[in-house]
């Protein structure tokens, strides 16, 4: 999921303070080698009112999952590949099915971001869970971080833009002709999470890059390196999670960017979660993430009260994690 290799490369960017230098509550420094994404009129400052969650209830039954893949290219020189799963018609359980039937009704979209040297399937067993329970999950393979060889950490700092590109593109299926998740997509609730580099990605959607369509976050095992902690829009609700043995990014960095946050958060903590394996790849470790992510989403993106009562329950199950919960 994430390679050594790229593990190296990330560690070491972060200890020379490559992107950025230190974390900033204004505005990112410019960095050599990134396009920086066009300015415009500075973004507000966050709200840090109550965030707006309609009442409503997520789906009590488990889907079937199909799968996809989408070819886009941002300004004709980011081609970004996008995978999407979505719940599908048919009997749950299984493996994701190709280009399979999708279920009646309208589901949220959750954005996300893979993490350095890494790409969508990697993170297949968590997200596939997320389409099971009833999300449209669109995670691009970004065209400078993916995959093996030397993957441009500076270019981290274009990702956000990749991601809101993306996200117009997965939200216009809804109304397009013939497609399979025409008239299944709920474009009015979306969230955005990734993993170390693509949770810098997920953080720089709250931050310089504020993507005002976007309800919630989950940041795994994140920093603002780049991005700053200068949270900026309506209130949308955080969620952090964080191995406290991570190797590559200090699990002390996570946390000082989730005291940033001025909205409703949590933080999840793993104390003998690394940046990865033990955090995403484990089965006891990943079904509590699972678990804890899934009923998070439900509340930001359903508005299912009872699913925000039940944080707490699946972030104690197992006694592999604690749970800091300012929901």
């Amino acid at each position: 999921m994430f390679r050594r290799g790229a593990a190296l490369v990330l560690a070491g960017a972060l200890a020379a303070g490559a992107l950025v230098g230190c974390s900033s509550d204004t505005e990112p420094a410019s960095t050599a080698g990134a396009t920086a994404t066009p300015e415009a009129t500075p973004a507000p400052s966050a709200s840090a009112s109550a965030p707006t969650i309609p009442a409503g209830s997520a789906p009590e039954q488990s889907f079937a999952v199909g799968v996809r893949q989408l070819k886009r290219n941002r300004d004709g020189d980011r081609p970004l590949p996008i995978t999407i799963w979505y719940p599908a018609a048919g009997r749950a359980g299984g493996k994701a099915t190709n280009s399979a039937r999708a279920a009646d009704g309208r589901f949220p979209v959750v954005m996300f971001s893979h993490g350095l040297g890494g790409r969508p399937a990697d993170y297949q067993a968590l997200l596939t869970r997320w389409a099971a329970a009833g999300f449209v999950v669109a995670a691009p393979t970004f065209p400078h971080t993916s995959g093996s060889g030397q993957p441009n950490v500076l270019d981290v700092l274009n990702q956000p833009a990749d991601v809101s590109y993306v996200l117009t593109q997965v939200l216009a299926l809804d109304t397009r002709d013939g497609d399979l998740l025409r008239g299944r997509l709920a474009t009015d609730r979306v969230a955005a999470a990734g993993h170390s580099a693509g949770a810098v990605t997920t953080i720089g959607l709250f931050t310089a890059g504020r993507d005002e369509r976007l309800a919630a976050g989950i940041v795994f095992a994140g920093t603002a390196l780049g991005v700053g902690t200068a949270f900026a829009g309506a209130a949308a609700p955080q969620l952090f999670v964080h191995g406290e043995a991570d190797e590559v990014v200090q699990y002390a960095a996570g946390k000082a960017v989730y005291d940033k946050v001025p909205w409703p958060k949590a933080m999840l903590s793993l104390p003998n979660g690394d940046h990865g394996r033990a955090l995403l790849g484990n089965g006891t470790s990943l079904r509590v993430v699972a678990d804890t992510t899934i009923e998070f989403l439900r509340w930001t993106l359903y508005g299912d009260g009872d699913a925000k009562e039940r944080i707490d329950a699946a972030a104690a199950r197992d006694d592999v994690a604690t749970l800091d919960n300012r929901l």
